[in-house]
């Protein structure tokens, strides 16, 4: 806690890029894990589904934040990579360490969890590939009708039929087919003798919103900082600003998620562990990319859904990975363990990558 304020003493006293992303990034992460305990106590006045989906928010609130500030800078590319990391970290690092762990806790049986969840989740993930998909290979095969405006105009018709698709997805879960998402193991519940397991709020309703507005406020003023100092900690690190933006700003800002995941799969909470993981980039890929998009229009800023070929590759290979690992609504330690080595060869991969300048892709389009 105490390295959020070192941060601005640090900016304020001698403006080394380098320390102070690395003081805001430590201040950071223990207020994204609390935002992550409020919004649990939270949930248990709200129910399992507005609970997930409450989770899910707020857990994300950081990347938000921080996209908006880089928005406001013009930082286009940071914008886009901390999004793409966020949706990667949770489905591969997240998600697997909540298998991996429970998967180690009852290693005498195969974990259950819904599959019909997880097939809807697959579908809106795939559909969010699609609507990354489609800008970046019309920038590539440059077949634009008109040069550098077509794939914005895609980009951000595609984000309004996006946040339709995400508001039509809450309805849908929410209210109109409410069973579907009743997590398997309270349906187990009523047969077996879990009473024991059932916890109770620590703090009441009203502190939980009291504690999540002062967090995100106080998260929402390290941000800035962080997104200002992201470029010179490139430079004072010697590492590509797209490995600091799609690896290390992301397990940060899901510090929440990941605590959470691993102690509800612990509990053999297997749906809310994918609630949180899968639930977090479904949202960030159906809400907060398509959120930036339009906010960007608004700002004047060009955002669009052209994540470039390297980062979209990687988050189509990520999604049938992981949609092959959920079909079967089972799991265990060993899937686990293969969608963590999974992250390490992404984030490999972006260790070594260089993000192309404008200037790079318009020698190569001329």
């Amino acid at each position: 806690m105490p390295f959020g304020p070192l941060a601005i003493f640090v900016y304020k006293l001698t403006g080394h890029n380098g320390w102070v992303f690395f003081f805001s990034l430590l201040g950071i992460t223990p207020l994204a894990e609390r935002l992550g305990y409020a919004t649990e106590q939270l949930a248990f006045y709200t129910g399992a589904t507005v609970g997930g989906l409450l989770n899910a928010t707020f857990g994300n609130a950081t990347e938000l934040i921080i996209s908006i500030y880089a928005l406001k800078r013009g930082m286009l590319r940071v914008v886009q990579q901390s999004l793409l990391g966020s949706i990667l970290s949770n489905m591969l690092l997240v998600l697997g360490c909540a298998f991996f762990s429970g998967g180690l806790v009852f290693h005498e049986k195969e974990q259950v969890f819904n599959k019909a969840t997880a097939v809807v989740n697959s579908g809106l993930l795939l559909m969010a590939v699609m609507g990354l998909l489609f800008p970046a290979v019309l920038h590539y095969t440059h077949t634009e009708v008109h040069f550098g405006k077509s794939e914005l105009a895609l980009s951000r018709f595609s984000s309004c039929i996006m946040l339709l698709a995400y508001a039509t997805y809450l309805f849908f879960q929410l209210k109109s087919q409410k069973n579907l998402y009743v997590p398997l193991n309270e349906e187990v519940s009523q047969n077996e003798e879990n009473s024991d397991d059932d916890e109770a709020p620590e703090i009441s309703k009203w502190e939980s919103i009291i504690w999540l507005s002062i967090m995100t406020a106080w998260i929402s003023i390290l941000s800035e900082y962080l997104v200002n100092a992201i470029e010179g900690a490139s430079v004072a690190w010697n590492l590509p600003v797209a490995f600091i933006s799609v690896i290390l700003l992301p397990i940060v800002g899901n510090a929440a998620e990941h605590a959470s995941a691993i102690m509800f799969a612990m509990k053999d909470k297997l749906d809310h562990s994918l609630g949180v993981a899968i639930g977090s980039s479904t949202q960030i890929s159906m809400f907060g990319i398509p959120f930036c998009v339009v906010v960007g229009w608004i700002m004047g800023r060009p955002m669009d859904l052209n994540f470039q070929l390297f980062e979209t590759a990687t988050l189509f290979i990520t999604v049938l990975v992981v949609a092959f690992m959920l079909q079967d609504g089972t799991s265990n330690y060993f899937k686990g363990l293969m969608l963590i080595l999974c992250y390490l060869i992404v984030a490999a991969s972006f260790f070594v990558h260089v993000d192309p300048s404008p200037a790079d892709e318009t020698q190569s389009k001329t």
